[in-house]
């Protein structure tokens, strides 16, 4: 029986790392990260069950003791605390929804999978779990290169056909791939972490003359460099550099004695081959700093043909009209990180221990968003992640949260820099092999500053220092134990453990199948077959009424079947009103905090007005809150606006809005708003003007759209009924 555990335990971690970066289902809201985040809950799950059973049969409670125990444990407890103390303890607790990682079941679930993997599995099979993550690595690779040349399986899976037509055309792997990982940047942040250990592995397996296994591995080596490439990812470019300079230097200190030595010799050529061959991709196929185009083949053609040109004098260069320098397509990503990431610093300064609570950056963020967003291309984006991963756990949970991380990364780091450097009976393949994994983790620990982790990173990012200790003896193996005769009480302990499981499973499967009836009814909704859309969304909630988001798609989904129907079932259409009005209601009082359920509060209350004009009250009630949850929000600011003057309130609509423009000075659909209310604050209750100067504004406003957006047919139209009717 304990063998079968053992057994058990091993497929798991096996799957974990080959299966988990694979996982993708096509008829959840979210296709990626959530299946990969609930394969891994079943995964942890199946573990416990199995090593808990085990130390039942063994009569003894064993858990491995290491070097990263306290500062893991640390960390856990700062994320426990600041889930406590949560803007929201639900989302604390389970997560953002459709991602989940990071949730503070998810960061337990992670040192969990720590202590068991060391505490289960023996130091001699570690090398198979590395190899295991390297095969899923090279499947996902594989998945996603053809993607780059319009032929994406992931399509052919989805649609029947092998091409990229399943994805818009703001998310086309032709320009970017994805793969099985579901973003360009996460992607890369994965084949990053796993380059040193290919690199490893075929340097490893050439000195065991086993030259086949070691190609397999170079190639996938030059593999993950090209995909790498093909996601036109800056922050994955930059670990990569960094990883593989780190493991260069690394392998010119560990082997420094041999290099004049004849049987090191083709170790040291294989070595600067893979090195020579990946930098030769780079170079002819290019990468995604421009700064960095100079030592690229394309760089060096195109200045080459611009110097020529330069010095022929009977040829000209035409100028085109995007020549200026400005960049199309939209704000700069860099400038508008840097804006979050000011936003993330002001609301930890407010927050400064344990911060807003884990995983509640959505809610921090719009509290103290600088408005200078408003000016971007992105301005009406929802962020739920602050794009660097450090400042992310500063913001959600303070110097607390922030430091015990930074503890338990550095300390890691400390000790394996230490046995790589120092640990005299150490050989120079382990001090290669800490190196190689040294460059792995530091890959993370860079491509989480530009971005934020994911789940296979997350595992990888918790589970790597195991290796490192079982590799430099700083894991004490107990033996282990044997199974005698069991008694009723060890059945009974065992028996208790699966039930625990199965329940476990249970709640995790209906969960994900309540999702998968959330995402139909969003999908449909946002076709507009709202009636077919309330039957899946009513089985979501049915099925796992906890989940709020369930509970918002069908508040609004309520409220415009109501609206639809209050001409020909004014029966229906009022308990349909009613009905998404109090799950509006149990929504905001049991989440006060997120400003997306008030803003959804809003559209329904507001669609429910022609029903009953009481309702128009409470949206201006409802948008008063969602102003102050989002102060420099500017949409929220407009339609604040828009109804402070749709229930009369001309003067309040005129101050609002100008606080609007002020807020996002280009924002055309208020300057037209403010020059109607204007109007209307000029005239009297004939019609007439009795006001000039409001008249004037009102005219001002509409010229001011007319002189900097364009030609526009409703200033156009305005300007012309005022000039008909005085």
């Amino acid at each position: 029986m304990i063998r079968l555990f053992n057994r058990v335990i091993a497929f798991c971690f096996y799957c974990l790392f080959l299966i988990t970066p694979l996982v993708f289902f096509a008829d959840t809201s979210e296709l990626f990260e959530f299946n990969k985040m609930w394969f891994t809950f079943i995964l942890a799950i199946l573990i416990a069950f199995c090593w808990i059973s085990r130390m039942i049969l063994e009569k003894q409670f064993r858990i491995m003791r290491t070097p990263l125990d306290i500062p893991i444990l640390l960390f856990l407890a700062s994320q426990f605390i600041s889930t406590i103390f949560s803007l929201d303890s639900y989302v604390s607790w389970w997560g953002y929804y459709s991602r989940f990682n990071g949730g503070m079941l998810s960061l337990l679930t992670y040192g969990f999978l720590y202590f068991s993997f060391v505490s289960t599995v023996e130091k001699k099979y570690f090398p198979r779990y590395l190899i295991a993550a390297l095969v899923g690595g090279i499947v996902s690779a594989l998945w996603g290169l053809p993607a780059h040349f319009g032929y994406d399986p992931t399509c052919l899976i989805f649609r029947g056909s092998l091409d990229v037509s399943c994805w818009t055309l703001a998310f086309q792997p032709k320009v970017r791939i994805f793969s099985t990982l579901g973003q360009p940047d996460w992607l890369a942040a994965y084949l990053v972490a796993l380059i040193p250990l290919a690199f490893y592995f075929s340097i490893s397996f050439f000195q065991r003359k086993k030259y086949l296994i070691s190609g397999i591995f170079f190639s996938s080596v030059i593999l993950f460099s090209v995909d790498l490439l093909f996601t036109a990812s800056k922050g994955g470019f930059v670990g990569f550099i960094i990883s593989m300079l780190f493991l260069f230097f690394c392998y010119l200190w560990i082997y420094r004695k041999t290099f004049v030595t004849v049987t090191k010799k083709k170790m040291h050529f294989l070595f600067a081959s893979i090195f020579i061959v990946t930098f030769l991709f780079i170079f002819f196929i290019g990468q995604p700093i421009p700064q960095l185009n100079i030592v690229t083949w394309s760089g060096l053609r195109d200045r080459f043909v611009s110097h020529t040109q330069s010095i022929t004098p009977t040829r000209s260069i035409a100028t085109s009209p995007s020549s200026s320098g400005q960049e199309i397509g939209g704000t700069d990503s860099g400038i508008i990180r840097l804006l979050v990431w000011r936003g993330a610093i002001d609301a930890w300064q407010h927050y400064p221990v344990f911060g807003t609570g884990v995983e509640t950056f959505a809610f921090a963020y719009y509290l103290y968003r600088p408005a200078a967003h408003n000016m971007t291309s992105e301005w009406d984006y929802l962020y739920n992640k602050a794009h660097n991963e450090y400042l992310n756990y500063l913001t959600t949970t303070g110097i607390a949260g922030l430091g015990t991380y930074m503890t338990m990364i550095g300390f890691f780091l400390f000790l394996a820099t230490r046995a790589m450097l120092f640990r005299k009976e150490q050989t120079m393949e382990e001090k290669f092999f800490i190196a190689s994994m040294l460059a792995a983790y530091i890959s993370i620990l860079i491509t989480n500053f530009f971005g934020f982790s994911v789940v296979i990173v997350n595992v990888f990012l918790f589970l790597f220092p195991a290796f490192v200790f079982a590799q430099t003896s700083l894991l004490s193996y107990a033996k282990e134990g044997e199974q005698k005769e069991i008694s009723g009480f060890q059945w009974l302990g065992v028996t208790v453990s699966g039930l625990i499981a199965l329940y476990l499973l249970f709640v995790l499967t209906t969960f994900w199948n309540a999702d998968r009836s959330y995402a139909l009814g969003q999908n449909f909704d946002g076709v507009g077959q709202y009636q077919t859309a309330y039957q899946q969304l009513h089985n979501a909630v049915a099925a796992y009424p906890a989940e709020p988001t369930f509970q918002n798609e069908l508040a609004l989904n309520d409220a415009i079947l109501a609206e639809n129907l209050v001409t020909t079932n004014a029966t229906t259409a009022a308990q349909l009103a009613q009905e998404g009005v109090q799950t509006s209601n149990n929504l905001v009082m049991q989440h006060p905090n997120d400003v997306v359920y008030w803003k959804n509060r809003v559209r329904i209350l507001y669609s429910l007005g022609q029903l009953n004009p009481i309702y128009n009250q409470q949206a201006l009630v409802a948008i008063q809150t969602a102003a102050k949850l989002a102060p420099t929000d500017a949409k929220i600011w407009y339609n604040y606006g828009i109804l402070e003057g749709q229930t009369a309130n001309i003067q309040d609509a005129i101050t609002i809005l100008i606080r609007t423009t002020q807020l996002k000075y280009d924002y055309k659909d208020a300057y037209y708003a403010l020059g109607l209310y204007y109007r209307q604050a000029a005239v009297d209750k004939n019609g007439k003007v009795a006001d000039k100067a409001m008249e004037q504004r009102a005219v001002d406003e509409m010229n001011y759209i007319l002189n900097h957006f364009g030609k526009d047919s409703q200033a156009l139209a305005a300007l012309k009924a005022w000039n008909g009717s005085k």
